[in-house]
C-alpha cells in the first residue's frame, strides 16, 4: 500500500481505501477565485491570473459605465476583492457574477466557432440590457 491508502479492516479481509487530498475550498465570495472556477482553473493555480485579471477588469471597467459599482470605479488586484464590495450584495444584481464571468472567458479563451462566439455575444448583450434597467432608478413605489 502506497502513502494514499489507509487499510480497512472487515471481518475477513483487509481492503485498501484511497483517501484522496480534499478539495480545495474555492471563496465564492472572492471575484478573482469564482472567476476561475468557472473557467475551470483552481485558485492555486496562479499562472494564468495577470491575464484573468485583466479580462475581470475589462467586464467590471464595462458594468460601471452601465452604473454598477462605485462610482469612482472598482478593479482587482487579486484573490482578496470581493462580490461583496462591488455589488455590496444587492440581489437584483446578482446576474452581474454571471456576467463577469462570462465576459472573462470570451476574453480569456473565446469559442472557436463563428456560431457559438455569435451566440455567446447575444447572450452576454442581454445581460447588459437586464443589468442596465436593474440599476436604472425607478419611480417611487415600484
Amino acid at each position: 500500500m502506497d502513502e494514499n491508502t489507509t487499510p480497512v479492516t472487515t471481518n475477513e479481509n483487509t481492503i485498501p481505501e484511497v483517501v484522496s487530498d480534499p478539495e480545495p475550498v474555492i471563496n465564492t465570495d472572492s471575484i478573482l477565485d469564482s472567476v476561475k472556477k468557472d473557467l475551470g482553473i483552481m485558485p492555486d493555480y496562479t499562472y494564468f491570473d495577470p491575464d484573468i485579471i485583466m479580462g475581470i477588469n475589462s467586464a467590471l471597467s464595462i458594468l460601471n459605465q452601465l452604473g454598477v459599482g462605485p462610482s469612482g470605479g472598482f478593479s482587482i488586484r487579486d484573490n482578496t476583492s470581493t462580490w461583496s464590495e462591488f455589488i455590496l450584495d444587492d440581489p437584483h444584481l446578482e446576474m452581474v457574477k454571471t456576467y463577469v464571468s462570462k465576459k472573462t472567458k470570451q476574453f480569456f479563451d473565446p469559442p472557436s466557432t463563428g456560431p457559438i462566439a455569435e451566440a455567446h455575444e447575444r447572450v452576454l448583450k442581454e445581460m447588459e440590457w437586464r443589468i442596465n434597467v436593474a440599476v436604472d432608478p425607478r419611480p417611487e413605489g415600484v
